[in-house]
C-alpha cells in the first residue's frame, strides 16, 4: 500500500512538472498578503478566442501572430460580428444581413464580449487551454457519460430539466471545475483570508468558496451524500502556488468529472497583470488519460453586479412553444446552433482556390 501511495504521488507530481520551473515570469517577484501566501486578489478576466479545446483543423499549440489572426478570423463569433458591423446603420428590422437567416443567433452582437485575439498564456500565443493531450481535446472514452445530462436544451419536459444557465442557478463554464472563459462576462473576482478563498464568478454571480488548510496531508472533503454546485473544493499553499483539489460535484450539473473524479488546480501571479491558472483532470471513468492545462487571468476592470431574468421570463415562452409543437404533432427539438451557415474566411479561400 505504501508503495501504491509513493507512485500515486509521484505520477501526481509529474502533471506539472512542465510548469513547475515556470510559474512566474523571469525576474518577477509574486506579492505576498499581510499574513505570507502569494497574493491573488483582485479581479480577474479570461476573455478570449481561446477555448478549452483547439479548434478544429489546427494543429498547434502555440502559433504565431499571422497563423492566430487566422484562427480568430474563423471564429463564428468573430464571423457574426464582422456582419453585424458590415450592416451598421440599415434597418434593424431587416434580417437579410444575415445570410443564414439563422434564428439561433438569439441577440446581437452588442451583447457579447468574446474577445478579439487568442490568449497570451506566460507569453506565448495558445490555441487551446488544454496542452495535454498534444491534440488538444478532451480524451473521451467511447460511450462515457457525463454527468447533468437529464438538464439539456433538447429537454422541454418541466422547468426543472431545463439547462442550470437558462434558470439562472449557476454557470458551468465560469465556475467550473475546470474553470472556462465565456461568450461574455468572463470575469472572476478572486477574495483570500487566512482560512479560505472565494472566487466570484462574474455569469450568474456563483461563488465558490474553498476553505484552506495547512498542506495536502491535511485535505479533507465533505461526505459524500452532499454534492455542491461547482463541487467540493480544499485548498493550500505550496511556495508561491494555491493548490486546490475538487471533488464531488452536484450530479445535475454537467461536468468535467464524474463522482469518482477529480479536478487539481494551481494558481500562481505569472505577473503583476496575469495569473496563471494551470488545472489536471483525473477520472478513469470518462477518460481515457488524465489531461491537463493552462489558462491565463488577466488583470481586469471591477465586474458588474450580474442579473439573471430568463428563468422569471422566458421559461413561459419555451415551455408553452413547447406545448404548441407537441399539440400539432411535432417533437420540439434544439436549432441548428449560432453557427449554423456561417462560412469562415478560410472555408471561402479553399472554394475560391478549387474553382
Amino acid at each position: 500500500m505504501i508503495a501504491k501511495l509513493l507512485a500515486c504521488t509521484m505520477l501526481s507530481s509529474t502533471f506539472f512538472v512542465g510548469s513547475a520551473f515556470a510559474q512566474h515570469a523571469p525576474g518577477y517577484v509574486p506579492p505576498k498578503t499581510s499574513w505570507g501566501v502569494p497574493d491573488l486578489q483582485g479581479f480577474w478576466n479570461s476573455t478570449s478566442i481561446t477555448s478549452l479545446q483547439r479548434p478544429a483543423g489546427v494543429e498547434k499549440l502555440v502559433v504565431t501572430e499571422a497563423e492566430g489572426r487566422t484562427i480568430v478570423n474563423d471564429n463564428p463569433l468573430i464571423i457574426i460580428t464582422q456582419q453585424e458591423a458590415e450592416a451598421h446603420g440599415s434597418d434593424p428590422n431587416d434580417t437579410s444581413i444575415l445570410a443564414d437567416k439563422n434564428a439561433d443567433r438569439g441577440y446581437n452582437a452588442f451583447w457579447i464580449d468574446p474577445g478579439t485575439r487568442l490568449a497570451d498564456v506566460k507569453g506565448e500565443i495558445r490555441t487551446s487551454w488544454i496542452v495535454d493531450p498534444p491534440n488538444g481535446r478532451i480524451p473521451f472514452k467511447p460511450g462515457a457519460t457525463r454527468s447533468g445530462a437529464q438538464h439539456s436544451p433538447a429537454n422541454f419536459n418541466d422547468p426543472e430539466t431545463r439547462p442550470l444557465f437558462e434558470r439562472c442557478i449557476m454557470t458551468e463554464s465560469m465556475a467550473g471545475p475546470v474553470m472556462q472563459n465565456a461568450m461574455y462576462n468572463s470575469t472572476l473576482q478572486v477574495v483570500q483570508a487566512p482560512g479560505a478563498v472565494v472566487i466570484v464568478a462574474e455569469m450568474v454571480h456563483h461563488a465558490r468558496i474553498i476553505p484552506i488548510v495547512a498542506d495536502a496531508a491535511a485535505a479533507r472533503h465533505g461526505p459524500d451524500v452532499i454534492p455542491k454546485w461547482a463541487g467540493d473544493s480544499v485548498g493550500w499553499y505550496e511556495g508561491d502556488t494555491l493548490v486546490v483539489e475538487t471533488r464531488n460535484v452536484h450530479p445535475q450539473q454537467p461536468s468535467l468529472i464524474s463522482k469518482m473524479g477529480k479536478v487539481t488546480e494551481r494558481f500562481s501571479r505569472w505577473s503583476d497583470n496575469q495569473v496563471l491558472y494551470e488545472f489536471v483532470v483525473e477520472d478513469p471513468s470518462l477518460y481515457t488519460q488524465t489531461w491537463r492545462g493552462e489558462m491565463a487571468l488577466n488583470t481586469s476592470k471591477q465586474m458588474y453586479e450580474f442579473a439573471c431574468h430568463e428563468g422569471n421570463h422566458a421559461m413561459l415562452g419555451i415551455l408553452g412553444g413547447a406545448r404548441e409543437l407537441e399539440a400539432q404533432g411535432i417533437t420540439p427539438t434544439v436549432g441548428p446552433g449560432i453557427a449554423a451557415g456561417l462560412v469562415s474566411p478560410s472555408q471561402r479561400a479553399k472554394a475560391a482556390a478549387s474553382n
